[in-house]
């Protein structure tokens, strides 16, 4: 409860030893501290966002938190999601959040949701809850967090983060704007890269998750002036931060349910399209491009339309580099012309995807291309583990 009776609420001698730097401060003191111990919070998704919030938001004495997750620790996710250790690979997120979280504050409730967030689910998971801390990385997903916290009442603290820049708000808080406000319809499926796909710095989430952490404690103690009306966007490679104000819509659509976001997204018409795309095109495994490739056969040429930096981390023995977005771009197109040259085309990437994309531009220039179902990431599996993954 964001205004809670705090007669109700005592401090135990090793709430003032461990909190003596809040008590101390003129605008957090006695009565700040205990709306952070009274204070409930939910956090969706305990990644490279959720990690930093988590750690300071349970060091600050926030006495409820609730986790929603329901992947596992991944090695590659020990470079910014520094709540995980290397002995919880494979292991689930939120008991490994929780574990930690427990470490720093053993007093704090910490509730479990190993499930996906969904229409059906959110607003009895989000109910409970003061408020609401979007740490996910999806458009669907940021749609339902946003349209849930409007429909429940509940503030929503907001950050993204992609590879040196990220971003933060606070929305649906105090007649402020919300997530609609800002992206009023979501992007087509595919136009913004994931960061499994175009790649983020690690030490970027630490700073935009603690924004987070800083709005979500302002709030509950209700103190300072938060992001609401204000987007504020990071670069690190700059070190340049901006500001960007934000206004409610007064035509934007009124929130009455929740939906099906995907298909508010585009998720299944486009993964439709793409099923359609690949049936008509034709693919190989990487057992048949070994087969190939040890047959010393001369009339085929491996394109590879990876990033450079991609190339450099592994490659394909033969394979030459291409980049999608030269191709995309027209000059890449006649470079394969070139190289085809009456030769078969066979066409990887990391995992399939862009080389599909690719194949597709060629073929709009009269090139027709074979893909490699899986990548690279398909080759270092099944064919040459000593080839890196990433």
């Amino acid at each position: 409860m964001l205004n809670p009776n705090l007669d109700d609420i005592q401090l135990t001698k090793d709430d003032y030893e461990r909190y003596s730097r809040h008590l101390i401060l003129p605008e957090v003191g006695l009565e700040g501290q205990k709306r952070l111990k009274a204070a409930s919070v939910l956090c969706i998704g305990t990644g490279g966002l959720g990690s930093p919030l988590l750690l300071y938001l349970a060091a600050a004495g926030i006495g409820r938190i609730g986790i929603v997750d329901f992947d596992v620790v991944d090695f590659s996710n020990l470079q910014r999601q520094v709540i995980h250790g290397t002995s919880w690979v494979g292991k689930p997120k939120i008991q490994s959040a929780k574990d930690r979280i427990l470490e720093i504050n053993p007093y704090c409730q910490v509730d479990l949701y190993e499930t996906r967030l969904s229409a059906e689910n959110a607003l009895g998971i989000i109910e409970p809850y003061d408020v609401v801390v979007d740490g996910t990385d999806n458009f669907p997903t940021r749609y339902l967090v946003n349209d849930a916290c409007v429909l429940a009442g509940k503030p929503n603290v907001y950050g993204s983060i992609f590879r040196f820049e990220g971003q933060a708000t606070v929305f649906n808080y105090q007649d402020g704007p919300n997530y609609r406000d800002l992206y009023p319809e979501p992007p087509p499926p595919g136009l913004v890269p994931s960061c499994a796909e175009g790649g983020v710095l690690g030490i970027l989430p630490g700073l935009i998750g603690v924004v987070q952490a800083t709005e979500t404690v302002k709030i509950i103690m209700g103190v300072g002036q938060t992001l609401s009306g204000r987007l504020l966007l990071y670069n690190a490679l700059n070190m340049t931060f901006r500001e960007l104000k934000l206004r409610p819509n007064p035509v934007r659509p009124v929130i009455e349910k929740l939906i099906d976001y995907e298909e508010f997204c585009g998720i299944p018409q486009a993964k439709a399209a793409e099923a359609q795309q690949q049936a008509a095109m034709e693919e190989i495994t990487v057992q048949q491009l070994k087969e190939i490739l040890d047959s010393s056969a001369s009339d085929y040429v491996l394109l590879d339309v990876r990033n450079p930096n991609e190339y450099d981390i592994a490659k394909i023995p033969g394979s030459v580099l291409v980049p999608l977005p030269d191709i995309e771009e027209g000059g890449g197109v006649e470079k394969v012309r070139e190289l085809v040259n009456g030769h078969k085309l066979i066409v990887h990437c990391k995992m399939g995807g862009r080389s599909a994309k690719a194949i597709g531009v060629l073929k709009q220039s009269g090139i027709d291309g074979i893909n490699v179902k899986g990548g690279i990431n398909a080759w270092s599996q099944e064919i040459d583990p000593s080839v890196p993954q990433y």
